[in-house]
């Protein structure tokens, strides 16, 4: 087990989501009913429902890695789903947060493990589409090195601007911005991130030049935006979520095809003149591509099964997350379509890839 600064527990009855405390071993039958593994998914369920069988899964403390600093809304899903599988499996399973590397340092911790599902990949959707278009030297490849799990989560992105800028709408945002060439500038997460790349989408789309700011994670590129250095942002719905109902800053629009439950009141960019523009941060669960096909089944069921819990789901929503358990194929095929997708961006964006 790793350090505790960067592991964590869930201990029943604290009222904590970071401790996580074994409380006993049911049957070994009682831990694949809770895992959800009457009915595996896939083909032949005969087949793999007898080597998940043999193989006692899950037999000791499942690791699931978050590659990035906790506390952001990756982490917040992880140590959710972490709980639930612990009720469930009634296995301990911690959350261990790796940062560094742009998210490199967490992912080859779990590429590097034994491939048998105690160790899983808790990440956004950046690190799968984005980060190997801008570093295509990375240690690991996507397709070759993961296999995808499920999605757990989607966020909209909320294209926010200080409240000093005099602007109501995205109509006159874009009215501004063509008026100001390169003078308005737009903070983002890092090089790479989603709200860069939503960013840059944006000024295709709307035809306008406005400056890119990077910052090393979203906190200080929101602390920037209050302050005004910075007149605009896109990022994640939880992390402005405060500022916004507070008044300090100003919700233009979000940037999925659907409104936001939590700001009913606010379009979407496609209402607010620019149709078809849906973009998310999305997250999900992966393990080691060499992880059992039965295995990863097993893993998908149970996931699916927890995130899709009612009480999961409200406290999901209540943090600015909607449930996205929609499985293997559709995370495969999410993965594959944005990566095209955000290929086209970076290449009319002209970004340099390092």
């Amino acid at each position: 087990m790793s350090d505790d600064r960067h592991s964590s527990r869930f201990c029943p009855g604290s009222g904590a989501v970071d401790i996580d405390v074994a409380i006993g071993r049911r049957a070994f039958l009682g831990g694949l009913a809770a895992l959800g593994l009457g009915a595996p998914l896939g083909g032949g369920p005969a087949n793999a429902q007898a080597s998940i069988q043999a193989s006692g899964f899950p037999s000791r403390t499942v690791a699931i890695v978050s590659p990035y600093q906790a506390g952001g809304t990756s982490d917040i899903i992880a140590r959710i789903l972490a709980q639930k599988l612990h009720e469930r499996w009634d296995k301990p399973v911690i959350v261990e947060n790796k940062p560094g590397a742009n998210g490199g340092i967490g992912v080859n911790a779990v590429t590097s493990s034994t491939p048998d599902g105690h160790t899983l990949l808790a990440v956004a959707s950046s690190a799968l589409t984005i980060n190997p278009l801008f570093y295509p030297k990375l240690s690991y490849d996507v397709s070759r090195d993961l296999a995808p799990i499920t999605r757990t989560g989607v966020v909209a992105n909320v294209l926010v601007v200080n409240q000093s800028l005099p602007v109501a709408d995205v109509t006159s945002l874009i009215a501004l911005a063509k008026s100001k060439p390169g003078r308005l500038s737009y903070a983002s997460q890092g090089v790479g991130s989603n709200g860069q790349m939503t960013g840059e989408l944006f000024k295709q789309r709307a035809r306008v030049d406005i400056l890119h700011v990077p910052y090393k994670g979203s906190a200080p590129a929101v602390q920037d935006l209050l302050s005004a250095q910075v007149q605009i942002m896109f990022d994640n719905l939880p992390s402005v979520l405060q500022f916004i109902r507070s008044g300090k800053l100003r919700a233009l629009a979000v940037t999925t095809s659907q409104r936001a439950p939590q700001l009913p009141d606010v379009p979407t960019l496609a209402e607010s003149g620019l149709p078809g523009f849906d973009t998310s941060a999305w997250f999900a669960l992966l393990a080691p591509s060499a992880t059992p096909a039965p295995i990863r089944a097993g893993l998908e069921r149970a996931a699916i099964d927890a995130l899709t819990a009612p009480d999961i789901r409200e406290r999901l929503r209540t943090a600015g997350v909607e449930v996205a358990a929609d499985g293997a194929a559709m995370l495969q095929k999410r993965m594959t379509d944005e990566t095209v997708m955000w290929r086209e961006v970076v290449a009319k964006a002209g970004i340099a890839i390092k």
